[in-house]
């Protein structure tokens, strides 16, 4: 579709919105040459066309069971007949490209959109010998950290279908909990692996920022976009992970080269011995529930047991994280995940094209329908941008370097360091018609411990950690960057050491099989 030449109000807007200053003469003498600056972008778009990709036939439907509201659509896509995840079923999170199978990403904004390519997270599991299952919800543009921003519907905790399963990965986690799946994967801008893992008792890895390709998947903010497996025990998260990780040459997060790491087989090596860190900054939040930081205390007393050396570590620059994430988390969203429809410009990898034109459309057509928290970031980040022209922005991403440090300082006098991956558990599920000042905190006010491990890029797991009055508390273990394997070693040794981490009541026994939750209460 040719550009049509701008006319002269449009030139005129541009004018004004660029300070250039052009007389109406001026701007009238320059219109011939940017009609003919527009003939590269007509012949980029006929070059384009010539190499794009056809969009697959790929059979899905609406789901049949649904009761937590987990699944956005299901399909069954076959992988290799040998691997190491042959006969393992995966969901896919709704932010990730699934060739001829529609993705929401949660939103009215993205709603209808059918991708031609397959994610790279996609193509491996099936190279595995995975079965692509389905896509499941997730929070409107992944930007909230409960489970009642999605669209098409909210998604339900398997251990109280009335409270939320946590965001914005809330189906991936849902559906691996209540067994309908064996494993999924998940995206974590500001704990959204970790979050609805620890709130439905999963495990949940964000891996070191860069190892996992991120191509194909719906961006936030290329600088704190991660991808990473959610599954019922740790061996599968190492399992899943040594699939998943690894250079594709199209994601400029990733670094240029990357050893192969088998992480199933990191976890035959003994992590007795290791220091453990126990960040003081962690606990005692504003927001914490004293009994969730007693749990993960005495979660922290098993390692101890299994043999680690424990002790406390105080790292002022983790209060001082959320200041710096909240920036590049509204500011660099609302410049890339809004005003850049996804993509933005300026970097060096794999754009998606058909998605930003479709996105952009919706946007414009159905932005009232967007969330409050991704309004949020419109409305906050784009009025610091137009302030400061990105002055913030920079400070915060400069930031990122002497809180990366402070972490990196700690992690070498330990090994990993643990906290309570959240301070509480599982709340209620609200309404989209939820007050600001409920609906606000119930969204992002869980993310404190979560998020500065976004914008540092290390590793951080979370495992369950025991039951706060019948519901899951997660204990985070975070490492040196790209020591995952050290990170998922704790976690085995955790495991190993409480005998295996808990289902919800009605797959007590059963963790494996299928939920008897995939049929009766409606979601």
């Amino acid at each position: 579709m040719a550009l049509p030449p701008p006319d002269a109000a449009r030139l005129a807007a541009l004018n004004e919105h660029y300070a250039f200053g052009l007389s109406e003469a001026e701007l009238a003498e320059f219109g011939p040459a940017v009609t003919a600056t527009l003939a590269a972008s007509d012949r980029v778009e006929e070059l384009y066309r010539a190499s794009a990709p056809q969009t697959p036939q790929r059979a899905w439907s609406e789901p049949a069971d649904n009761p937590l509201g987990g699944w956005y659509v299901t399909t069954s896509v076959p992988g290799a007949a040998e691997g190491p995840l042959v006969g393992r079923t995966v969901a896919l999170k709704d932010n990730i490209c699934l060739a001829g199978v529609p993705m929401t990403n949660g939103s009215a904004t993205v709603e209808g959109f059918v991708p031609s390519r397959d994610a790279t997270v996609a193509t491996r599991l099936l190279a595995a010998g995975a079965r692509i299952t389905g896509k499941s919800v997730c929070e409107d543009l992944c930007f909230s950290g409960a489970s009642f921003t999605s669209r098409p519907w909210p998604v339900r905790n398997p251990w109280d279908t009335g409270r939320n399963a946590g965001g914005s990965s809330s189906g991936s986690a849902a559906l691996v909990a209540s067994g309908a799946v064996d494993l999924a994967v998940g995206g974590d801008q500001g704990g959204s692996i970790r979050i609805p893992s620890a709130f439905c008792g999963t495990v949940g890895h964000k891996p070191t920022h860069g190892l996992v390709p991120y191509t194909g998947a719906f961006p936030i903010e290329a600088t704190i976009d991660h991808l990473g497996p959610i599954t019922r025990t740790v061996s599968d998260a190492a399992r899943m992970l040594t699939a998943l990780a690894g250079v594709d040459g199209l994601d400029a997060r990733q670094p240029t080269e990357l050893d192969p790491v088998d992480y199933l087989t990191a976890l035959e090596t003994s992590a007795a011995g290791l220091r453990v860190g126990i960040v003081v900054e962690g606990f005692g939040r504003p927001e914490s529930d004293p009994a969730v930081d007693e749990a993960v205390r005495a979660a922290v007393g098993a390692l101890a047991g299994a043999g680690l050396v424990a002790e406390e570590v105080s790292i002022p620059w983790h209060l001082d994280g959320m200041a710096v994430w909240n920036v590049i988390a509204t500011e660099g969203a609302a410049y890339q995940m809004v005003d850049g429809n996804a993509y933005g410009m300026n970097y060096p990898g794999l754009y998606d094209p058909e998605l930003i034109a479709h996105y952009h459309r919706q946007r414009l057509a159905r932005g009232a329908e967007l969330s409050k928290t991704v309004k949020l970031v419109g409305l906050s980040g784009g009025y610091a941008f137009g302030h400061g022209g990105g002055v913030y922005y920079g400070m915060a991403r400069n930031l990122a370097f002497e809180l990366r440090a402070a972490y990196d300082q700690a992690l070498s006098g330990y090994d990993v360091l643990v906290m309570p991956t959240l301070p509480y558990t599982a709340p209620e599920l609200i309404g989209l018609d939820a007050g600001l000042d409920t609906y606000l905190p119930t969204a992002l006010g869980m993310v404190g411990n979560c998020a500065p491990f976004d914008v540092s890029g290390h590793p951080a797991v979370s495992v369950p950690a025991g039951l706060v009055d019948g519901l899951p508390v997660g204990l985070m273990i975070v490492g040196r960057r790209f020591d995952d394997a050290t990170v998922l070693r704790v976690a085995h040794t955790f495991e190993q050491a409480v005998g295996g981490f808990p289902a919800p009541p009605a797959l007590a026994g059963s963790v494996g099989a299928a939920s008897p939750l995939v049929s009766g209460v409606r979601g």
